[in-house]
């Protein structure tokens, strides 16, 4: 297998590094930050003056800072440190349901620190994407399917996080652990009849949740209000009405940055997180909301790219399970927003405000254009 030849230096790989980079994959994201500062800055700007368009800029700053790092970061490092950095998001996982958890909108996902709070669910999912590509990896560098006791052993190793999630409870998150890993065992060669099973039980823990007393009341309508707003007319039914007329006022131009009366009028609850996509489908218009989801397109057939172009097992996985991560996050978020699909408090990435989801976000880009630097070197 090539190699980067020894007569390349350090200054020759850095170069390498800045010129041969997804740039593609980068701008792309980096449009959408910038899209999203807008959207939060006029969702906010009537009860918080500039205060949420300032920490969003800050986040990205922070978050492009982290994806530099991991970008620059030697690629067996990053496999060696896997089982570190998953120990490490579970015990911010397990530190969310003690003492020094905080709840909010009725789940304990927080641990809250000076100046700011951390969210150790969204970190999981760069750890899940790390930790499960250096259990399935073994079998993949030979060209093997995944032995049955691997495949047992990565279905506990992401069980563990997910579970923690649940408890907190953040099915959204929890949702999005699944879907990564589903995709990574998938690509790794395992049977088919894992899969099945998978779904399964998905299926019978969705129909557990709506017809038995597990879920409390109000997360049981944030499953069917968007089916009927009528369940939950004060709460997350109401939500879902407002955006609704939102995005539907909008037409085909929009009502224009800061003209929106929806957003302008304070209408919608949590509008610069979960439904920041309202804003976009009000003052932009659909035209304002296709280019949104096309950039978001653009993110994830680039991280599709890296993943079928990867030299090397591990990195194929990793990449696949940000591809999975990103694209049933996107999926729902832009779902919900529409009414289509259940609200779950997903941020839609890159664009809603928030500090983990954004790190965890750019934290996965770096990733993404290591495996893809990985493997324009051993071409070389």
């Amino acid at each position: 297998m090539a190699t980067t030849p020894s007569w390349a230096t350090a200054r020759d790989r850095r170069q390498l590094s800045w010129t041969r980079s997804d740039w593609g994959l980068l701008l792309a994201a980096g449009a959408l930050c910038l899209i999203g500062a807008l959207l939060v800055w006029s969702a906010t700007r009537a009860t918080n003056g500039t205060g949420y368009l300032v920490r969003h800029l800050i986040n990205v700053g922070v978050g492009m800072g982290l994806a530099w790092l991991v970008m620059r970061t030697d690629f067996r490092a990053i496999r060696a440190l896997a089982p570190w950095v998953y120990l490490a998001s579970l015990v911010g996982l397990v530190l969310v349901l003690s003492p020094l958890g905080s709840t909010i909108n009725g789940s304990r996902s927080w641990i809250q620190v000076p100046g700011f709070s951390i969210q150790p669910a969204e970190l999981a999912k760069v750890a899940l994407c790390v930790g499960l590509a250096m259990i399935l990896a073994e079998r993949g560098e030979r060209g093997a399917p995944p032995p049955t006791r691997d495949v047992w052993v990565a279905w506990l190793v992401a069980g563990v996080p997910i579970l923690l999630v649940l408890a907190q409870p953040d099915l959204g998150s929890a949702l999005v652990l699944v879907m990564l890993s589903i995709s990574m065992v998938a690509v790794a060669g395992a049977s088919r009849w894992w899969l099945a099973a998978v779904f399964t039980v998905m299926a019978a823990g969705v129909l557990v949740a709506l017809t038995t007393d597990v879920l409390d009341p109000y997360q049981r309508a944030r499953l069917t209000a968007f089916a009927d707003p009528s369940v939950d007319p004060t709460g997350i039914g109401y939500q879902v009405r407002q955006v609704k007329i939102a995005i539907g006022s909008g037409g085909w131009t929009g009502e224009g940055l800061f003209q929106g009366r929806q957003t302008q009028g304070g209408f919608i609850p949590f509008q610069q997180t979960d439904f920041v996509f309202s804003v976009a489908g009000e003052e932009f218009g659909f035209i304002g909301a296709a280019i949104v989801v096309a950039l978001l397109g653009t993110v994830v057939v680039r991280s599709i790219l890296i993943a079928r172009r990867a030299q090397d097992s591990f990195g194929r996985l990793v990449a696949v399970g940000v591809v999975g991560w990103f694209l049933f996050q996107i999926l729902e978020n832009v779902g919900m927003n529409l009414g289509l699909m259940p609200v779950t408090g997903l941020p839609l990435p890159f664009v809603s405000y928030g500090g983990s989801s954004m790190f965890a976000c750019w934290a996965a880009i770096g990733l993404l254009e290591n495996v893809h630097l990985v493997s324009l070197r051993r071409l070389y």
